[in-house]
């Protein structure tokens, strides 16, 4: 697969999670393809990958399963971890 960018063929598919949305509206979108060239650096989803995000969305009341999920903010003074 070519870099749409520079064309290299050396690109490699990454799996991500994404959020979108917030609060109680907030949508974890796990296993996301996304084509990164080590050449030129960037990092992009193709159209099929975002028509299918746009998919998911819409359907989510279908598609999404509720899990419990536990937050940390990095950065912030957190207490240091015992050793």
């Amino acid at each position: 697969m070519k870099c749409d960018f520079c064309g290299n063929e050396g690109v490699n598919i990454r799996k991500v999670s994404r959020t979108y949305g917030k609060g109680k509206d907030l949508l974890v979108i796990e296993n996301i393809p996304v084509i990164s060239c080590p050449e030129c650096g960037e990092s992009y989803l193709t159209a099929e990958t975002l028509h299918e995000i746009e998919r998911i969305k819409s359907n989510r009341k279908n598609l999404a399963v509720a899990r419990f999920v536990e937050v940390a903010n990095f950065g912030e003074e957190n207490p240091p971890l015992a050793v």
